[in-house]
């Protein structure tokens, strides 16, 4: 079950690690739908719910899901180890290292670097 839960003053949505893998653009939308209905401005996905195509990013699945959420003003972080892919994909890995450096998409490893990069964004505005 999908949980809301407020850490560093912010909403965020913790997609379940339950249940059928992210594996379509058209998921995203159910993605966006329960974060705005919950107010949330930043989803957590785990690793576990990504279609293997997710991290090959040639499938393109990746950039159309993220930049949907990031259309609708949410942020997205990917919760759980992907090194075992990266290892394998420059490309993956390079894109691993530049969301890790905005502000819109993260992958994490654990929820200690989640809490970490929400630490460091400027104090939300409420909008």
């Amino acid at each position: 079950m999908n949980q809301t839960q407020t850490i560093c003053g912010r909403e965020v949505l913790f997609w379940s690690s339950a249940g059928p893998p992210l594996s379509a653009p058209s998921d995203a939308s159910d993605l966006v739908g329960e974060a705005l209905s919950a107010s949330a401005e930043l989803i957590v996905i785990p690793v576990q719910r990504l279609s293997p195509d997710f991290l090959r990013l040639s499938t393109g699945l990746a950039g159309e899901v993220l930049q949907k959420c990031v259309n609708y003003g949410l942020r997205v972080a990917i919760l759980g180890d992907v090194s075992s892919a990266t290892a394998g994909s420059g490309p993956l890995r390079d894109f691993v290292s530049e969301s890790n450096r905005g502000r819109s998409v993260w992958f994490v490893t654990d929820r200690a670097d989640l809490e970490d990069k929400l630490a460091r964004l400027p104090p939300s505005t409420g909008a």
